[in-house]
């Protein structure tokens, strides 16, 4: 197994994504943080991402819909070390045609040992860490096996 220290500036790199049924959540919780999020850097999926400028007046870097690849495009980001935080209020009791690529999302920021916060909850008490604002190395363990 190979680790290594992957360091994580004081300006997060945030992907915002919500199902359907999670979006407006997801942007109540935002428009509550918003005097926190504009100091970061913010990625979310297709219509999260639109919603979420709309409502804040921030610059959201958006990618395509979840459905249709954007949760592979975040995923992507964070095995390419893009992403350092992941808010996702993920609907458990609703079916997603998609579930594949959410799980992927899901198992990918656990490989690459990103903060995921799922729900308004785990994002509150993730957005009032004192580490929320100030530099962090965390430690990557990957496992090759040939």
């Amino acid at each position: 197994m190979n680790s290594v220290l992957v360091k994580m500036n004081s300006k997060k790199r945030i992907a915002l994504v919500a199902h359907d049924n999670k979006k407006e959540e997801l942007l109540q919780w935002a428009k509550y943080n918003s005097g926190t999020l504009k100091s970061h850097e913010l990625f979310a999926t297709g219509t999260t991402g639109r919603l979420l400028s709309d409502a804040l007046g921030m610059k959201i870097k958006r990618m395509m819909s979840g459905p249709v690849g954007g949760d592979q495009q975040l995923g992507a980001k964070i095995a390419e070390g893009k992403i350092d935080i992941l808010i996702f209020f993920w609907d458990p009791l609703e079916p997603q045609p998609h579930d594949p690529d959410v799980k992927a999302l899901l198992r990918i920021a656990v490989v690459w040992n990103i903060p995921v916060a799922s729900n308004r909850a785990s994002a509150d008490f993730l957005i009032s860490s004192h580490l929320f604002n100030s530099e962090y190395e965390r430690n990557v363990t990957l496992s090759i096996r040939r």
